[in-house]
């Protein structure tokens, strides 16, 4: 079998298959096409059943459409935060040098209630200062180098009562010489609290814990091929370790 070339977080970022402008961009809150399908359950609700101020932390956001769409159904105090490689990409209208200068409108009120906060940065190293009753990770994972180490870190960003759900390929998930390690991972991640769906290929967690898993990140390999969604993704490559599984909170 051979090694394949793993790169680094910097390097990875950089290749066509994870800085895109395709990925997650159009998906919305409900319908055909919805964060609601993908995840088998209404953010909204779920938002709502938890908190009088819930919060809501979007991994590999995209243009952050089900944020913006979920905002208006959701209290003043909700907190809702985006967080995507390649940002929003929601350019300034121009107008057409042809056309009559718009009339200026009048000045409009302040918004009571703010919209998300669609943040541009690498998952990689972005960590919140806060905790979120739900962390949602839409097909992301396909694209972030050190998926194990993702979730790990994530896991320490709920509030107690709050729920991850994101999307793993197991198959993704190598050995340093390519040979598989989804089952080895998959059962690590369920002995550290974890609940994994293979029919749905849907990872989750149910509130906060320090989590460590028996492997050390490696490298990824952008060449990895198409996964289950028919998308070229990411192999992320792992040697074992010898850690404890998790650490319950106090």
């Amino acid at each position: 079998m051979t090694t394949p070339h793993l790169l680094p977080a910097h390097e990875l970022e950089r290749t066509s298959v994870v800085a895109n402008n395709t990925m997650n961009r159009e998906r919305g809150l409900a319908g055909v096409n919805s964060y609601a399908r993908e995840l088998g359950l209404d953010p909204v609700a779920r938002l709502m059943a938890r908190s009088a101020t819930p919060s809501w932390l979007d991994l590999c956001s995209g243009k952050g459409h089900a944020l913006r769409e979920a905002r208006p159904h959701l209290p003043a105090g909700a907190v809702l935060t985006g967080v995507d490689l390649v940002g929003p990409l929601v350019p300034a209208p121009t107008p057409a040098a042809d056309l009559a200068p718009a009339p200026v409108p009048a000045p409009v009120p302040a918004l009571a209630t703010p919209g998300p906060e669609l943040l541009t940065a690498s998952v990689a190293h972005w960590s919140p200062d806060r905790t979120y009753d739900l962390i949602t990770c839409v097909h992301g994972l396909h694209y972030v180098g050190d998926q194990l180490g993702l979730l790990t870190r994530a896991a320490s960003w709920l509030a107690p009562g709050g729920l991850l759900i994101a999307h793993l390929d197991p198959a993704s998930l190598r050995w340093a010489d390519g040979a598989p390690a989804g089952r080895a991972a998959v059962a690590a991640l369920r002995a550290a609290g974890f609940r994994y769906s293979a029919r749905h290929h849907r990872i989750s967690l149910d509130g906060p814990r320090a989590v460590r898993l028996p492997f050390r990140y490696l490298g990824a390999d952008p060449a990895a091929g198409p996964n289950y969604t028919g998308q070229p993704a990411v192999g992320s490559h792992y040697a074992a370790a010898h850690v404890a599984a998790s650490v319950p909170p106090q």
